[in-house]
């Protein structure tokens, strides 16, 4: 095996729910991102590093989960549109991920349309193919590759696992040369302070409905170190409208306490580590209007 290194960055882009961060989280083989049915779960940039090593060497290949490209409205909306695209803008190749099932909507023709005017190598990875006919996926193919030529096609089903050894085989080698930017054995640069954050953001996604789980967002207050090793993290839930607080609270505490009992069991798994997980909801008007609550969360607002 050659001694030489490679290091480099693969951006993940698409349109909302194409499955960006379930690939995310196969590619590195662990849960860095959360995911939900809903689109627009990704708020900001995640980045998995991942190990790779064959007869040319061996590679770091820092995986940019992105949020998806939608049609904005929201100062919050815009930084993350923006986000995405400079993800893109920064990477080495830029993995363009498509529902296959969906196929070519509008706004997966503009993404792609875009991306015609980058000179850095793009690819395409069709996601879930095990959802539609084995015969419509060169056609969809085809019409992609007429609107931007790809560098390389790969289909895949991220739920699943099918095709992701192949897609990781071919992203080793493509990184450029040079040293590599983490410690081997880091798999992310996210703290675990925003990993509980987004832990819980995720059960809001998953338990509240409509217009509720994009007016919220999650904020670490405290994070405790315990002397038996466990852990004591207060998080406050954030809602732009004063109603979606008695939503998010439930009936008694019920949807609170469901949303908290079913965070502390994922934190826990994720951090291997008893978790006393304490929550509160806040009432906090236009917070994704606020400059500097977006760059806290990682955003670079217009």
């Amino acid at each position: 095996m050659s001694d030489a290194t490679r290091c480099g960055f693969a951006a993940i882009i698409g349109a909302p729910n194409a499955g960006k961060s379930t690939l995310l989280n196969r590619l590195a083989g662990q849960k860095l991102a959360i995911v939900s049915p809903k689109p627009q779960t990704t708020r900001f940039r995640v980045l998995g590093i991942v190990p790779r090593e064959g007869a040319w060497g061996r590679a770091q290949v820092l995986l940019v989960d992105t949020p998806g490209i939608f049609k904005p409205r929201r100062m919050l909306d815009r930084a993350m549109v923006k986000a995405a695209w400079t993800g893109a803008g920064d990477a080495d190749i830029t993995l363009f991920l498509v529902d296959a099932e969906r196929g070519i909507a509008d706004d997966v023709r503009t993404i792609a349309e875009r991306l015609r005017e980058t000179s850095k190598p793009c690819w395409l990875v069709l996601n879930k193919v095990d959802l539609i006919d084995p015969p419509k996926l060169l056609p969809l193919t085809a019409k992609l590759n007429a609107i931007t030529p790809f560098a390389e096609t790969f289909m895949i089903s991220a739920e699943k696992g099918s095709g992701i050894e192949r897609l990781l085989d071919a992203l080793g080698p493509a990184m450029p040369e040079g040293p590599f930017l983490y410690p081997e054995d880091e798999l992310t640069d996210q703290t675990d302070r925003k990993l509980a954050a987004e832990i819980v953001r995720e059960q809001v996604f998953r338990q509240t409905h409509e217009e509720v789980p994009y007016g919220t967002t999650v904020e670490t207050e405290v994070w405790e170190e315990k002397p038996d090793g466990s852990v004591v993290v207060r998080l406050a839930i954030c809602v732009a409208r004063d109603g979606q607080k008695a939503i998010i609270i439930g009936k008694g505490g019920a949807r609170l306490k469901a949303i908290g009992a079913a965070a502390r069991t994922e934190l826990a798994k994720e951090l291997d580590r008893p978790v006393h997980l304490f929550l509160t909801v806040l009432h906090r008007p236009n917070w994704d209007e606020e400059r500097d609550r977006l760059r806290d969360l990682g955003l670079e607002p217009d």
